[in-house]
């Protein structure tokens, strides 16, 4: 019998590599208790467990705390009472009303444009970019070649797993964003092949920083390219409808060749995603072809109607207010860690610890969580292997106490990248 080890050899792949090179760390994390909490409860930050204690959490990408706010706690309860918990149909069969005020308070919040809104980022994803790379988006034009899809290597794994779909309209290659001369080959590779250069990388990165989306957008249309950007962490947490970074990162509005993605399910306070459009032809392309839209349901009723509601506290100036909150804990947090922390400085609401072993980073979850502070610990193949790091998701609802525990319990950071 041929060993799973065997076919890897027989017909190497990328997920072949990720399992083969990824430690047994998460397990332990898991084993430990360090991650995979069970929580009954909550209020603010605070998180009732499985066996009774009380932490607080800084694991959940809800960065303004919008998802308590009584307007979109009351909206879900409403759906909820008039229609149940969903209504199983394709959205092309039967539109819950919901999803039409959701498209139009997002279209308001973006400049007029169109929106369509996703079950998920990743449905985004997967509707989206077969379209895109075949140029079947009237207001993303693609050369007759096609496309040369070029995926940054730390984009969201939502993106890289889709390879081997996108590969079936062109070529796909990775970037990396810290080497100034990688995008620059690739781009002339797609130049020289006649083929539309399609970049995708992320607004705010999952793990900490930024990605300057104005230099990309700027590079990609020297070559006549598109840049496709996953701002999903970025959504809300900037610009005084809560447009987000990489939207307000280009001041005017989107450029031409720039097509934005979003979460609805982060600091947005509801659930979705969503891609932000040049036209409405560009619209009814997606409502024919995009398959989580042709073939898939709408946003579960409850959590779209909070979605609505959400919505319009980004243009009353409810979001802007929580902004504020939000960075002022920022500031602070940078403060007590002495800006030592991987984004420490930025407009990202993610801080990072680096370790430069995965067993410092073990010692650091486990003081923390012994001090009551629920943290995200990760190892490869989400950081460099043999590595660590510790994500704090800064919320504008944690307590200045709050902070001062958890940098108390984090201790000294050994390694800065």
């Amino acid at each position: 019998m041929t060993s799973r080890g065997q076919r890897a050899d027989q017909h190497a792949n990328w997920v072949s590599a990720r399992i083969d090179k990824t430690t047994d760390s998460l397990d332990r994390a898991f084993d430990e208790g360090l991650t995979g909490h069970v929580i009954t409860g909550r209020e603010g930050k605070s998180v009732e467990l499985v066996d009774g204690s009380e932490a607080v959490e800084f694991v959940s990408c809800s960065y303004l705390g919008l998802e308590q706010h009584p307007a979109l706690v009351a909206a879900a309860q409403d759906a909820l009472l008039r229609f149940g918990a969903h209504f199983s149909s394709s959205r092309n069969r039967m539109r819950p009303m919901y999803l039409g005020q959701l498209e139009e308070l997002l279209g308001e919040i973006y400049g007029g444009q169109p929106v369509v809104p996703f079950t998920s980022v990743s449905n985004v994803h997967l509707g989206v970019l077969p379209l895109l790379g075949n140029g079947a988006l009237p207001g993303y034009p693609v050369a007759e070649r096609g496309p040369l899809f070029l995926v940054e290597k730390t984009a969201h794994a939502s993106m890289q797993v889709l390879r081997g779909v996108m590969e079936q309209i062109g070529p796909v290659r990775r970037f990396d964003l810290s080497d100034p001369d990688s995008l620059a080959g690739r781009l002339a590779e797609a130049v020289a092949d006649g083929r539309t250069p399609i970049a995708l990388v992320d607004g705010v990165g999952s793990m900490g920083g930024l990605v300057d989306v104005v230099r990309f957008a700027d590079a990609l249309r020297r070559a006549g390219g598109l840049l496709y950007v996953d701002d999903a962490h970025g959504i809300s947490i900037d610009g005084a409808r809560g447009a987000g970074y990489a939207y307000e990162a280009f001041e005017g509005g989107l450029p031409d060749n720039v097509m934005l993605v979003g979460s609805l399910s982060k600091a947005f306070g509801g659930a979705g995603g969503f891609v932000v459009l040049p036209s409405q032809d560009d619209v009814r392309v997606l409502r024919k072809f995009a398959n989580p839209l042709v073939f898939g349901h709408s946003i579960m009723l409850p959590l779209l109607a909070a979605d609505a509601a959400a919505a319009e506290l980004h243009l009353n100036g409810e979001v802007a207010r929580l902004q504020e909150r939000l960075w002022a804990n920022a500031a602070h947090f940078d403060k007590l860690t002495e800006g030592r922390l991987v984004s420490a400085g930025q407009r990202s609401p993610i801080r990072g610890a680096h370790f430069g072993t995965e067993a410092a980073a073990f010692e650091a979850a486990r003081r923390l969580r012994t001090a009551g502070i629920l943290v995200l610990p990760a190892f490869f193949p989400t950081v460099a292997k043999g590595t660590g790091l510790i994500r704090f998701a800064l919320s504008a609802t944690h307590e200045v106490a709050h902070l001062e525990t958890a940098v108390e319990a984090l201790g000294p950071i050994e390694h800065t990248p």
